[in-house]
């Protein structure tokens, strides 16, 4: 009879270690055409991460990217929090008959943390039994393709341009410090596939809505550091210097 108790036990635990301690951001988008247009967005995820990430064009086809991310989840019986910060730059280009498409090219590097702890419930209230802390450090390569306005959305008697992109994103992370407990552990690393899909509704000339959907998977066998968050979100984007952005060619 108190099998039954032991192995829920047991299978509960085996499901908490192969959570991952990697959060992944959501992928900086800025659909950048020209010199000194600037970007900034702001995306929530399902899981309460909350991603920052800006762009500038410091050329015709160069570019400059900062992203930053936080995760704070506090739950009955696990705490998770998760810090992330990047920077990088890259290429892009329009292309097409009327220079509607834009592909970007970016690579850069980052580093983070995060702070996972289980809790039971003891006489003496919710205590923790298991504290996990990693550091770790994160190179990334980035392609995004995406479309300008092909066609409007009509709602309550307003049309809303839409944009449209996709992101493939491969990310290298490597842990440089590990503790269960405060006690040294073996460090991790694995390399992670990102792709994620996009629609932007243009709210005016600078604000768009966006939504973002996609996944991520690992491609080393790794306890801690695995593939086992998605990528869905949902924020607003502005950007300066999409003058003409909207208009018909």
């Amino acid at each position: 009879m108190n099998k039954i108790p032991f192995i829920l036990s047991v299978s509960m635990l085996l499901i908490q270690s192969c959570s991952s301690l990697y959060m992944p951001n959501v992928p900086n988008t800025p659909m950048l055409s020209k010199k000194d247009e600037v970007h900034a967005s702001a995306s929530l995820s399902l899981k309460g991460n909350f991603s920052f990430n800006t762009a500038y064009a410091f050329s015709d086809h160069w570019a400059a990217l900062l992203n930053a991310s936080v995760t704070d989840q506090n739950r009955t019986k696990k705490e998770f929090s998760h810090n992330l910060l990047e920077t990088g730059a890259g290429y892009f280009t329009t292309f097409g008959n009327n220079k509607d498409r834009i592909l970007e090219i970016y690579a850069g590097l980052g580093m983070g943390n995060s702070e996972r702890n289980y809790l039971t419930n003891t006489s003496n209230g919710m205590v923790i039994y298991e504290a996990q802390e990693i550091r770790f450090g994160k190179t990334f390569l980035q392609v995004n393709y995406s479309s300008k306005k092909k066609k409007d959305l009509n709602l309550f008697g307003s049309s809303f341009p839409l944009n449209y992109g996709t992101a493939l994103r491969i990310s290298h992370v490597s842990s440089n410090q590990f503790l269960i407990n405060k006690s040294e552990q073996l460090n991790e690393d694995n390399i992670f596939f990102e792709p994620v899909f996009f629609t932007r509704m243009a709210l005016n000339n600078m604000l768009q809505l966006q939504y973002i959907g996609g996944s991520n998977f690992g491609l080393k066998n790794r306890k801690f550091l695995t593939a086992g968050n998605s990528i869905m979100s949902i924020g607003l984007v502005m950007n300066l210097g999409w003058n003409n952005r909207y208009k018909e060619d």
